[in-house]
């Protein structure tokens, strides 16, 4: 059976330039001499290739949000608590150095920590990333040098997942490599990269992303595995992958990629599982204990009432709040006009995770930027939607600072709020574009060229073998009753061109 890379039916094609249909890019361009014309030299050779350009303008924002750090790294952080709130430059890295007993050498899980946090509260690939980064820290000065040591570290190690997400965004859709620069330049990666260490399960996420465009779904089970292991919101993956599956028909490749996810996840889970029970579960009792928390509209319900809500009621609305997102991508999976593709799927189901939870921390807005590039790659909607993000960011830390300084300097309970509807208001905004995107698949830019589902995989170019609702009946196409309703959406890669719906979008 022939590879996915044998079978592709874009290796003969040219890449597509966002300059030429974008004109959001094309304008953007202007600052480095405008579009491309038509003899300018293809990615495929030369040393500063799509990729390659990509990866170094991630590496060179990524180093620009670390020197927006700098106040915070050469003082904030240990002169009192406001600081490092008005100059927006918190960071979660160097105070739990302290907190979570690296400085004193305990080992995550499995030694009990002092203080109201019995043990670590991250999922046991985050502990091991931050034991390593703690075993490289190799300062013996004060305690604030170790701590700004402890970041440094931990900053390099996340550059190279930041470099590691660029490349395999370039990399997923084969002929668009340049959208991945909605990624390198997003400016909420630049603000948030170094808060926290959620970059280690995005890098894994987009590695698994680009696995399964390459058609190898065990590879892509065993990452979502790994990065589950690292954080909780990979998983919500294999949901779109199910329904996709089950509308095509690959049923073998979905076995495979949970089979693949389960038990990567279990090698790294069970070690700790099995000799510190305690401390591996305390991740999972952490998140249902933990109260309405920071950017979610639960925390808006609670102070414009003013009756807190109860943690229980809380975890029970919300998972009934995600339940009902998850039946009604289920219904527009197998409802639509021509199967979704899975970027936008995944894109959906994790910007539904984010908007229902109880707790929204700054950082989580790089669960969605690699999916954003991929589900939606228009310049427009992303800078809207990053704009109100990046207004998110600077809300939090304003009103920080107005609730723990004396003089009250920063922004109120209730401009805080207007900061959470801003960035709930945004990301609805590109959800409901993506919809649009599904429901009308001619408006879909990924589309627009002729292409299915670049990160499909398998799914690329497959028929449809069970579909509801007016899409079993499209206009000018005749059901057939063969194992349930067939669509023939798109042509097998290797019978055809794979140029997408045979019947009119």
């Amino acid at each position: 059976m022939p590879s996915a890379e044998e079978r592709s039916v874009y290796q003969d094609r040219p890449d597509v330039r966002p300059t030429r249909r974008d004109s959001v890019a094309a304008s953007g361009s202007e600052l480095i001499g405008g579009p491309s014309g038509r003899w300018a030299r293809r990615g495929g050779s030369g040393l500063l290739t799509p990729v390659r350009v990509v990866a170094l303008v991630a590496i060179g924002m990524f180093a620009l949000g670390m020197a927006q750090k700098m106040p915070c790294y050469n003082w904030a952080w240990f002169r009192g608590t406001s600081s490092q709130y008005t100059h927006a430059c918190y960071s979660d890295i160097p105070h739990l150095y302290l907190g979570r007993g690296f400085s004193e050498g305990l080992l995550p899980y499995f030694d009990r920590l002092p203080g109201d946090m019995e043990y670590l509260e991250y999922p046991v690939l985050t502990g091991l990333f931050m034991q390593v980064a703690s075993w490289l820290n190799l300062s013996d000065g004060s305690m604030q040098d170790q701590e700004r040591m402890y970041w440094m570290v931990n900053a390099a190690m996340l550059m190279i997942c930041t470099a590691v997400i660029a490349v395999c965004v370039a990399r997923t859709h084969r002929r668009r490599p340049w959208d991945a620069l909605l990624v390198a330049l997003a400016p909420a990666l630049a603000l948030t990269a170094t808060i926290n260490w959620d970059l280690l399960a995005v890098a894994l996420t987009a590695a698994a992303m680009l696995m399964w465009s390459r058609g190898r779904p065990m590879a892509f089970g065993i990452l979502v595995g790994l990065a589950t292991a690292a954080k909780l919101y990979p998983v919500f993956l294999l949901g779109p992958l199910f329904l996709l599956c089950w509308r095509a028909g690959k049923w073998r490749e979905f076995a495979t990629a949970v089979l693949g996810a389960a038990g990567a996840w279990l090698v790294v889970n069970l070690p700790v599982m099995l000799f510190a029970p305690e401390g591996w579960k305390k991740f999972y009792t952490f998140s249902q204990e933990r109260t309405v928390d920071f950017g979610s509209f639960w925390l808006i319900i609670t102070q414009r009432t003013g009756e807190p809500l109860e943690v229980e009621s809380v975890n029970t609305y919300a998972t009934l709040l995600m339940l009902l997102a998850c039946a009604g991508l289920a219904a527009l999976t197998l409802c639509a006009p021509r199967r979704p593709r899975f970027a936008q799927l995944v894109f959906l189901v994790v910007a539904a995770f984010i908007l229902t939870n109880k707790v929204y921390s700054p950082q989580y807005v790089l669960w969605l930027i690699p999916l954003a590039a991929l589900a939606r790659p228009r310049w427009r909607d992303f800078l809207i939607w990053q704009a109100c993000e990046v207004m998110y960011f600077l809300g939090i830390w304003m009103y920080l600072a107005y609730t723990t300084s004396e003089k009250h300097q920063g922004l109120p309970t209730e401009g805080y709020q207007a900061a959470i509807a801003v960035h709930l208001l945004g990301t609805l905004y590109l959800c409901g574009v993506v919809v649009r995107d599904i429901l009308m698949p001619e408006r879909d830019g990924v589309r627009q060229d002729g292409s299915d589902d670049p990160s499909g995989g398998v799914l690329d170019g497959a028929a449809d073998v069970f579909v509801l609702g007016r899409a079993a009946h499209p206009a000018g196409t005749a059901a057939q009753a063969v194992e349930g309703p067939r669509v023939e959406w798109g042509t097998p890669q290797s019978q055809g061109s794979g140029t997408g719906p045979q019947a009119s979008a």
